[in-house]
């Protein structure tokens, strides 16, 4: 029956409830039970402006000088129906009180359960009627009092009685007590009493049936006992040595479990002969049981109507059925079928991938494996059907598809079958994959037909292909090239034998190593290497930011002196007399405009670095650079996963094309199945796709950089001045009222207007006012702090990087540490190249102490070792982007401590902001949320909670 529509307050008045303490008031019947929500500093919450909530007061348990007392607080109490949005609410949220949110637990199990039509009518103990929930398996139970296990104080804090000693409710009670409240309120629609037949058990007045006491003993006895179900096939006539054309009759027995004692189990029809093993209401229990099963698999409706439901004979489509969906759709509604031991075991079918020859040859090797950026020769793909482990022949797996019934004589034994499972292998039996797909099967064990995912087994070149990128350390390590003048340290050169193996094998790869670990001078390791083997020589293009380009060239002719570089960049460009182990370096803009040239080339290898910046597969600058041939494709990143798993699609899908399938099946596949469900065996499958086709290493790993100082993080919360508090609340009011009116797509923008603008407001007044001649210094909590920092730094004469995201909030700094006599430089998007080295320079030679920096133009590439301070005046939405920064400093070469200190103005959307980083990092191994872009799907009471500020200013 449908729910009722409840009535629900405003999203704001949810949000506040959710911080107040929770207890379930019982009531009879169950339906009028309420829930009182309560403050323990004695302050009155907000009562919900709709629905039927009402202010009162409680007695509850409070601790007290010695012990506990009793306190009366003022209270608001919603019905049942009302305080649900509210508890599921307080389940999720950050800041909830602990006992809403154990409340909202126990509501999202009443909801479950409800669900499953686990609904048991009744009567109170006043002769109202009642729904109840159950029956109950053991799993259930088992989940029901480990909740009420957890049950804080505050949840049950509603004394029995007034009298000493003071006495609480027994946890396990009331959260049943509550669940039958839920399970007696969601039943009573509006169509309720047509369904009924009446108004007893549908309509919410409470109806009087003292006439049905009898009836609801019977029902209410067997309610915490219950039973479950399984069914037991019988085959007759398997001793008989039939032919394979003898039809055997098929049988399915109903077996009775107890769900308090899991060995007592009886078939049914000794239960309704009057075999009582399971105590008197065991036939009440059964009936329900078997009513459940029946709607899991209709073939199961003629027992209710038996005088004794026991058996029932099973046509052989009904067996059919029962084989596959069948047996799905009753484990769904906890009922097991078990087939006869007597029967052979089940054909297994296993989807087999391999070289044409049907893997029936030698196995292959791996110089034998085709191009994977071409993917130029089908595989075949088979299915192999075993009985055991004895391999069926292709005459016998037709005979078998040919068969219609779901049991057929083979072997001299008989064997169950799905005649369908079987018809639809045959049809695929010849069908062709691609080397690309073959290998992402071959990794995965698995692969995904007519929407089916499959068991798949590989052979020939792809198995030994497999092997071999599953065992990188089993392989022969290329060694340092001679003509590389450095010593690689022992991680880079691993990280050059697997480059060395991936691209020799015709695959790209992702070198996504932590910023400063030395990702340049291992990919000018394996140009070298490469120039010694005339299969894979020829010039590298290096495609990059405009502000790598000079970094890209120094180090070239440090540790690669000979090799000719230049630079396709700039009016004068040119790919003339290009030699074949030269290297050409040149930026993603004018990779854009100048691909059909660059195109023409048969580039040795092509170098993506910062490949982050072709995160977006539908952007012209990944579009041009797919069609840039070469022989080897490398991305260098230090985040190969920014915001979502699609970023990592696009890397890997450049470097090897069609590894990861289409960009909408990935989603379908890996993508949501991992950011949204979170689904662990979907997040396996892709480790092992992905796992060799990216080498990952960070700085905190064993062995990886144990030269490197130590790093110190901290979070420096600073307040507002009364200015930046008057115009954050300013803003946050103007601009929540607009958002409540707008439309969908405009509300989208004002939203990012809003947290802009709010992040501007913390870093200083100016900014967000956007003065042109203003007055800097006593306006900004945030900058005051920084000259504090900056104060000391100066006097240890150490180094300071200060990065913002904004232009103009790096200007006021520049300006006002002018103004204090502090020498300074800022480096920004516009800052031409020559200039942007001469600066590198002069704050390593120690000219300049304190390096201002725009995030995103100075983030990556700079080698800013004589840092030992990082400051991030203000916050990014994304964890993985400050690290880029940070790891200026922070690198092979800093031989000092580095510490880093994050700005933070308390109370405002910056401290949510760093919450949700923190959580965020958490899941950066597995996938990243969608930063900013989610803020602006926030319901108008999730966004107030957000910005609203919180202590006000100093």
């Amino acid at each position: 029956m449908a729910a009722q529509r409840t009535s629900t307050a405003p999203s704001s008045e949810i949000t506040e409830l959710t911080r107040c303490c929770a207890v379930f008031v019982p009531a009879d019947p169950a339906r009028g039970g309420r829930v009182a929500f309560w403050r323990p500093d004695g302050t009155a919450p907000p009562v919900p402006a709709s629905g039927s909530g009402s202010a009162d007061e409680v007695t509850v348990v409070v601790p007290g000088d010695v012990g506990v007392a009793l306190a009366t607080v003022p209270a608001v109490l919603l019905p049942v129906r009302e305080a649900l949005p509210v508890l599921t609410r307080a389940r999720g949220a950050a800041q909830a009180h602990r006992a809403a949110a154990f409340w909202g637990a126990a509501a999202v199990l009443a909801l479950q359960l409800t669900a499953r039509g686990l609904l048991l009518p009744g009567l109170s103990t006043t002769d109202h009627d009642a729904w109840r929930t159950g029956p109950l398996r053991a799993d259930d139970m088992e989940r029901v009092r480990e909740l009420a296990a957890a049950m804080p104080p505050e949840a049950h804090a509603l004394p029995l009685d007034h009298v000493k000693p003071l006495r609480l409710p027994e946890p396990e009670r009331l959260l049943r007590d509550f669940l039958d409240s839920v399970a007696d309120t969601l039943p009573r629609s509006p169509a309720a009493a047509l369904v009924a037949g009446g108004p007893a058990f549908a309509v919410p007045e409470p109806q009087h049936l003292p006439e049905q006491r009898a009836w609801a003993a019977d029902v209410a006895a067997g309610h915490d006992a219950g039973v479950r179900l399984s069914l037991r096939v019988e085959v007759t006539g398997l001793e008989s040595d039939a032919s394979d054309g003898t039809r055997l009759p098929f049988r399915a027995v109903v077996q009775i479990h107890s769900v308090s004692d899991p060995t007592l189990v009886a078939d049914a029809s000794a239960v309704w002969a009057g075999t009582e093993v399971f105590g008197p209401h065991a036939r009440m229990d059964a009936l329900l049981a078997l009513r459940r099963a029946a709607r899991a698999w209709a073939p199961l409706t003629p027992l209710l109507s038996a005088a004794v439901p026991g058996a029932l004979e099973l046509a052989d489509e009904e067996v059919t059925e029962l084989l596959g969906e069948g047996t799905r759709a009753l484990a769904a509604a906890g009922v097991d079928v078990h087939w006869p031991k007597r029967l052979a075991r089940r054909l297994t079918a296993r989807a087999v991938i391999g070289p044409p020859d049907d893997g029936q040859g030698p196995s292959g090797t791996a110089s034998d494996t085709p191009s994977f950026l071409s993917a130029d020769a089908l595989l075949a793909f088979n299915w192999r059907f075993a009985l055991g482990d004895q391999q069926l022949t292709r005459e016998e797996m037709d005979r078998l598809a040919e068969s219609t019934r779901p049991m057929v004589r083979l072997r001299d034994q008989w064997v169950l079958v799905d005649p369908e499972e079987v018809r639809r292998a045959r049809a695929q039996q010849d069908r062709k994959v691609t080397p690309i797909d073959a290998l992402s099967a071959a990794l995965t064990g698995s692969a995904e037909i007519d929407g089916r995912r499959v068991d798949v087994r590989s052979t020939g070149w792809p198995a030994t292909l497999r092997e071999r990128l599953a065992d990188p350390e089993g392989q022969e390590p290329v060694g340092q090239p001679a003509t590389l003048s450095a010593t690689l340290r022992d991680y880079q050169v691993r990280g050059l034998n697997w480059l060395a193996r991936m691209t020799s094998l015709g695959l790209g790869g992702c070198l996504a190593d932590d910023m400063g670990l030395g990702k340049t001078i291992t990919l000018i390791a394996l140009h070298l290497h490469r120039q010694t083997d005339p299969s894979a020589a020829g010039p590298t293009l290096v495609v990059c930011p405009t502000s790598l380009m000079g970094n890209w060239q120094r180090e070239i002719e440090k540790f690669a002196p000979g090799v000719p570089v230049r630079r396709f960049h700039g009016s004068g460009r040119s790919l003339d007399a290009l030699a074949d182990g030269e290297f050409v370096l040149t930026t993603y803009g004018t990779m854009r405009l100048d691909a059909p040239q660059l195109a023409e080339v048969a580039w040795g290898m092509v170098v993506a670095d910062e490949a982050q910046h072709v995160k977006n597969p539908y952007s012209a600058t990944a579009k041009q650079l797919r069609t840039i041939g070469a022989r080897a494709r490398v991305a260098l990143t230090g985040t190969p996963v920014e915001n979502n798993l699609s970023e990592l699609w696009a890397i890997l899908d450049w470097t090897t094309p069609g590894l990861l399938g289409r960009l909408g099946a990935f989603r379908a596949q890996y993508a949501q199945a991992v950011e949204g469900s979170r689904d662990p065996a979907a997040a396996e499958r892709l480790a092992r796709l992905v796992r060799p086709f990216l080498l990952r290493r960070r700085k905190s790993d064993p062995g990886i950089a144990p030269e490197l100082p130590p790093k110190t993080e901290t979070d420096r919360a600073v307040s507002l001045t009364e200015e930046q508090a008057g115009l954050y609340e300013a803003v946050v009011r103007e601009s929540l009222a607009e958002i409540s009116g707008a439309d969908s797509m405009a509300r989208r923008g004002l939203i990012v207007k809003l947290l802009t603008g709010l992040k501007q407001i913390c870093n200083h007044p100016a900014q967000f006012l956007k003065e042109e001649q203003p007055r800097i210094a006593g306006r900004s909590g945030k900058l005051e702090l920084l000259d504090e920092l900056l104060d000391t730094i100066l006097s240890e004469e150490a180094g300071v990087l200060v990065f913002t995201q904004y232009v103009q909030m790096a200007r006021l700094i520049e300006r006002h540490l002018s103004a204090r006599g502090v020498s300074s430089q800022f480096l920004h998007g516009a800052t031409p190249v020559q200039e942007r080295e001469e600066m590198v320079r002069r704050f390593q030679d120690g000219g300049v102490p304190v390096f201002l920096l725009s995030l995103k133009a100075a983030g990556t590439g700079l080698n800013l070792t004589r840092a030992e301070h990082v400051v991030h005046y203000d916050r990014w939405w994304n964890p993985a982007v400050e690290a880029q920064a940070t790891d200026r400093a922070y690198r092979i070469g800093q031989t000092r401590p580095v510490q880093v200190h994050r700005l933070i103005a308390e109370g405002t959307i910056e401290d949510r902001i760093t919450d949700m980083l923190l959580r965020k990092r958490e899941l950066a191994d597995a996938v990243l949320g969608a930063g900013e872009a989610a803020l602006t799907e926030l319901s108008d009471a999730e966004l107030a909670d957000l910005v609203e500020l919180r202590g006000g200013a100093r």
